[in-house]
């Protein structure tokens, strides 16, 4: 049986070189920025998925709309710790001085990932005992286990995917070749047609190695 292939280590660095960065920043999720074309990963911290729940309230796009105000219209400073398997830049970022992964746990918009870190865990336990954001009707999936669930769920046997591979590689009416995790926000939606080149992929590090990039949403 095929487990999820890099999936738990999303934030592993795999290079050196890392280059600070300052400007404008795109929001592509809570946890997850774009300044002058090289995508920031936060350090340490893990918001909930686009199209994540929690009991009931859209956390993960709560999330990203929360990141989206800190930032807007604001100059994003981030200091890189290297490089992951998928070319983002991992690094700790400020805005006017705060603390962004801070922030977003501090405020129940992200929690502290604890593998790789405890850098924010004390505010965590601050939004978790004042149930802010993800935290206000009880404990929430973990971004992590909600990411597994649905990557067990979407390559299962009997399903449409090959089984142990779910990712959807997706050529758009643009022909940008993009790829959806099955905790990709547009992955239900998105239908595979191999006739067109599409194709399913077994882990991220494949899809990109193939060509295909991650949504930008």
């Amino acid at each position: 049986m095929r487990l999820f292939p890099l999936l738990l280590a999303l934030t592993l660095p795999f290079a050196a070189g890392a280059a600070d960065l300052s400007g404008r920043a795109r929001v592509i999720d809570g946890d997850t920025l774009e300044i002058g074309g090289q995508v920031v990963r936060l350090l340490d911290i893990d918001a909930p998925e686009s199209a994540q729940d929690c009991h009931g309230a859209p956390c993960g796009r709560d999330s990203t709309r929360y990141l989206e105000r800190m930032t807007a219209r604001r100059t994003v400073h981030c200091r890189g710790d290297g490089m992951d398997a998928y070319d983002r830049l991992l690094a700790r970022c400020d805005v006017d001085g705060a603390d962004i992964g801070a922030t977003m746990v501090l405020a129940g918009q992200a929690v502290a990932y604890r593998r790789y870190g405890l850098a924010y865990v004390d505010q965590e336990k601050v939004a978790r005992i004042e149930g802010r954001g993800l935290w206000a009707r009880g404990t929430p999936v973990m971004p992590w286990d909600y990411r597994a669930g649905r990557w067990q769920q979407a390559s299962a046997p009997g399903g449409s995917a090959p089984e142990g591979c779910p990712i959807k590689g997706n050529i758009n009416s643009k022909g940008e070749r993009i790829y959806h995790t099955p905790y990709s926000a547009h992955y239900t939606r998105t239908r595979i047609s191999t006739s067109k080149g599409e194709r399913w992929f077994c882990s991220e590090a494949e899809a990109l190695a193939a060509g295909w990039r991650a949504p930008r949403r």
